[in-house]
């Protein structure tokens, strides 16, 4: 017994050692919580996550053998606070998936989303489980719930009940396997994307994030074309990185899943809690959008077209040449050059990354009343990021921003936020503040130049700050319903409302400062910018409805059997009336937000989106960009929310109404 006594107090030993070792299983003493990366190793992951599940199964156990009678407090509230420790292993080794990722860390995260689906399917399947939830829902109009737990209870209930809880075990068994394989295909799809994104830019030096500068600029058109077609083929190459046979295999997966749920397609399942709810209401809306923009595009291409004739006429091209997609951009250029005398290389010197950040910021600061102190010695997982400690007027934490904004071969491309945690309240009143990631691909600094930004990247990082306000600002007592954990088509409002200041004149001569003389931005630049704002709006709404429309035929698909995937999008892109000038933003192949990214059926949430946006603004715009009264309104009953309440009762609190359908039109110049 002595001996048992001795090997037990040695593994007990041996176990808080590791403990102590992994820097996920020990309280982070490091800036406001920041994770220690430099201490982090590859090896910490699995075992934390390991022991993170452990945890977590003790946690549900508990819930279920309490012997008191079920609360919103003892089931939901217990729910929502289980699983910490997992949440704060993959808060930092999925957003290193993304921005950093390696060869073994890689296949980490691939073993991490086997153990975790496995953990999660059995969470989703637990009867007794489920029985207390039930038990609180049946219950749930007697309970003086406030608003927020409400919407809670209802996102909890239905985490189960959409999810295969009254299938039978066969059922359950089949969900759970489905579950597994969709959690690695995704992870695929993304690492042969970043596959193909490096050989591109291996073969002609130019980065995914620059292909469209790098297209407008480059004058030899048989190159334009190389590129083109290079691009616009990602993932159709019939090499080790071709995605059509995965992502085939990942609609095959999600249409099993649907008719399991008993849903006729994989959109109507999706959609069944968004703001659109029925896959008819987003065709309808797409339609009517790309009605307009297709044809304000045709317009553009004449235009364009009377500018390729003149280099006809100098003998620069063959006679007989006509606009082709590789065309697009570096005709529409000269166009915008001709109609606004608007050189992009001659705005970019005024857009220096650090200088846009600080426009960013103060912005931020005008509104909402926020400050952005840069943390030094921040502990970081690369170089190039920075930290920010963000506080209220009253020097309350609000939260930790940081930004990584150049790219790398380890880096996906595009832009997003993240969070690294969320933010909540713990049972015992402590509020907890978020860390926040916001990810950019911008021009790297050069060892004469910094990282000047085309107006484009500059709507972009406005855009994506946008998200992180959504996150920082957050007041939730829940994290299941705190910042971003919105309706798909709620969540870009936040992000696509901050793009509106911009280039707002008043914003720019704050932030817009020549690199090299300091001079601010002259007004005449500035009111070219703007003129030039609805420029070119026909291509850039028909391509992102074009690639909504494609997201929503690939998943109203009862079945993908015997579907070539090349033909298959040729007939939607007929069907829809696309013109020959324009291809999708994102092709089937190389479309990861709808593959890897958690936008199936929901990439038309970008325009809908949109409409709320286009429509909020309008109220800014009426009453001053910068009127405080509107900017508290903004924050408290959209910003601060977070999901606590329905999308559309958010937005009447701020708006007073529901949104205008062609605030969108308007803005754009399409009506």
């Amino acid at each position: 017994m002595k001996r048992l006594f001795a090997i037990l107090a040695f593994a007990a030993l041996i176990m808080t050692s590791c403990n102590k070792k992994n820097p996920f299983l020990t309280e982070w003493d490091t800036p406001y919580g920041i994770p220690p990366f430099e201490q982090i190793k590859e090896a910490h992951y699995i075992p934390a996550i390991e022991e993170g599940i452990k945890q977590h199964d003790a946690e549900i156990q508990a819930i279920i053998d309490n012997p008191e009678a079920p609360t919103f407090d003892n089931v939901i509230g217990a729910y929502d606070n289980s699983g910490k420790l997992i949440m704060k292993v993959v808060g930092v080794l999925f957003n290193l998936a993304e921005t950093d990722i390696t060869p073994t860390l890689e296949k980490i995260v691939d073993e991490a989303m086997v153990k975790l689906t496995e953990h999660e399917n059995e969470i989703t399947f637990n009867k007794d489980l489920f029985a207390k939830v039930e038990a609180i829902n049946n219950a749930k109009d007697g309970l003086g719930l406030t608003r927020e737990q409400e919407m809670v209870l209802d996102k909890v209930y239905r985490s189960f009940a959409d999810n295969g809880i009254a299938l039978d075990e066969a059922g359950q068994a089949r969900m759970k396997e489905i579950n597994t394989e969709l959690s690695t295909l995704g992870n695929k799809f993304g690492n042969m994307l970043l596959k193909e994104n490096n050989a591109f830019k291996e073969k002609f030096g130019v980065a995914i994030s620059e292909y469209t500068e790098a297209m407008t600029t480059e004058e030899d058109r048989a190159k334009r074309e190389e590129m083109f077609r290079a691009y616009s083929n990602r993932g159709n190459n019939g090499n080790e990185n071709d995605t059509k046979e995965t992502l085939l295999r990942i609609l095959t997966l999600k249409e099993e899943k649907a008719k399991l749920l008993g849903y006729d397609n994989p959109a109507a399942w999706i959609l069944s809690d968004k703001m659109a709810k029925t896959p008819a209401a987003v065709d309808a809306f797409l339609e009517n959008i790309f009605k307009y923009a297709v044809a304000q595009a045709k317009k553009e291409v004449i235009d364009m077209q009377l500018v390729m004739d003149e280099d006809i006429k100098a003998g620069k091209l063959e006679a007989g040449s006509k606009i082709e997609p590789w065309d697009w951009f570096y005709y529409a250029e000269k166009v915008r050059k001709a109609k606004y005398d608007l050189d992009e290389e001659q705005v970019k010197p005024y857009f220096k990354m650090e200088n846009v950040r600080e426009g960013v910021f103060s912005t931020a600061s005008r509104l909402y009343g926020l400050n952005f102190e840069k943390i030094e010695n921040a502990p970081k997982y690369h170089p190039d990021v920075e930290a920010f400690k963000v506080t209220d007027t009253e020097g309350a934490l609000i939260g930790v921003l940081t930004t990584d904004y150049y790219p790398r071969d380890s880096k996906r491309g595009g832009a997003w936020m993240n969070n690294v945690r969320d933010q909540y309240v713990t049972p015992e009143g402590e509020m907890v503040r978020p860390i926040i990631v916001n990810v950019g691909n911008f021009n790297k600094p050069t060892a004469d130049k910094p990282s000047l930004l085309s107006l484009d990247n500059v709507e972009t990082m406005f855009h994506e700050f946008g998200h992180a306000l959504h996150g920082l600002l957050s007041q939730c007592h829940y994290s299941t319903v705190s910042g971003t954990a919105v309706a798909r088509d709620f969540v870009e409002l936040p992000s696509q409302i901050n793009e509106n200041w911009a280039f707002n004149k008043e914003v720019l001569a704050g932030y817009a400062k020549h690199y090299e003389t300091g001079e601010v931005i002259p007004d005449e630049l500035v009111d070219k910018i703007n003129a030039a704002g609805n420029f070119n709006q026909g291509f850039m709404t028909t391509e992102l409805c074009a690639a909504s429309i494609l997201d929503m035929k690939w998943h109203e698909l009862s079945s993908v059997e015997g579907i070539d995937v090349e033909e298959f999008e040729k007939k939607v892109c007929k069907e829809m009336g696309l013109i020959d000038e324009i291809i999708p933003r994102y092709r089937t192949t190389y479309f990861n937000h709808i593959f890897n990214s958690g936008y199936s059926a929901g990439y038309y949430s970008y325009l809908w989106a949109e409409v709320l946006d286009k429509d909020a603004f309008e109220l800014f715009m009426e009453k001053g960009v910068f009127d405080p009264e509107t900017a508290k309104s903004f924050k408290e009953n959209i910003l601060e929310k977070g999901g606590s309440d329905e999308p559309m009762t958010l937005y009447k609190n701020f708006r007073g109404a529901e949104p205008d359908p062609d605030a969108l039109l308007r803005a754009r110049g399409l009506k």
